[in-house]
C-alpha cells in the first residue's frame, strides 16, 4: 500500500504555487541543500520560509554513528566491571580500572550531549 504524505493526512491541500527568480549558483546550491536535508524542493523552501528546522541527512546518520559507538562504550565498560569484579588486583589496579570506567561514563555523557544538540537544536 502507497505511504500517504503527512499533508494527507493532516487534511491540507497544498494547491498554490509559488515562483520566483534565481541565479544559476543560487539554483545549485538550493538543490544542493534539498538533497543533503533528503527533502524536496519545495519542502526544504517551504521549511525555510516557515523557520521550521532542516536537518541534513548527514547530521542523522552521523547521531547514529554516535549512538552505536556510545553503546559500545557502555559494553566496554561493563566489561571492564566484569573483569574487576573477577580478577581484581591482577592487571592494572581496582583504582586504575575504576578511573577507567569513570572516564568512560564522562566520554559517553558527552556523547549523548552532542546527539541531543544535533536532533534538537537550541533556538537562538
Amino acid at each position: 500500500m502507497p505511504k500517504q504524505s503527512d499533508t494527507k493526512k493532516e487534511g491540507l491541500n497544498r494547491d498554490r504555487t509559488l515562483r520566483f527568480r534565481v541565479t544559476a549558483v543560487e539554483e545549485a546550491e538550493i538543490e544542493s541543500r534539498a538533497r543533503n536535508a533528503g527533502l524536496s524542493l519545495s519542502a526544504l523552501l517551504r521549511a525555510g520560509a516557515l523557520h521550521h528546522p532542516i536537518r541534513s541527512v548527514v547530521d542523522l546518520k552521523a547521531v547514529a554513528d554516535l549512538g552505536r559507538i556510545n553503546g559500545d562504550l557502555g559494553r566496554v565498560a561493563g566489561l571492564l566491571k566484569l573483569w574487576l569484579a573477577e580478577k581484581n588486583g591482577q592487571g592494572a589496579s581496582a583504582v586504575e580500572v575504576e578511573q577507567m570506567m569513570i572516564e568512560f561514563r564522562e566520554l559517553q555523557a558527552a556523547i549523548r550531549e552532542k546527539m541531543s544538540a544535533v536532533v534538537f537544536p537550541r533556538k537562538s
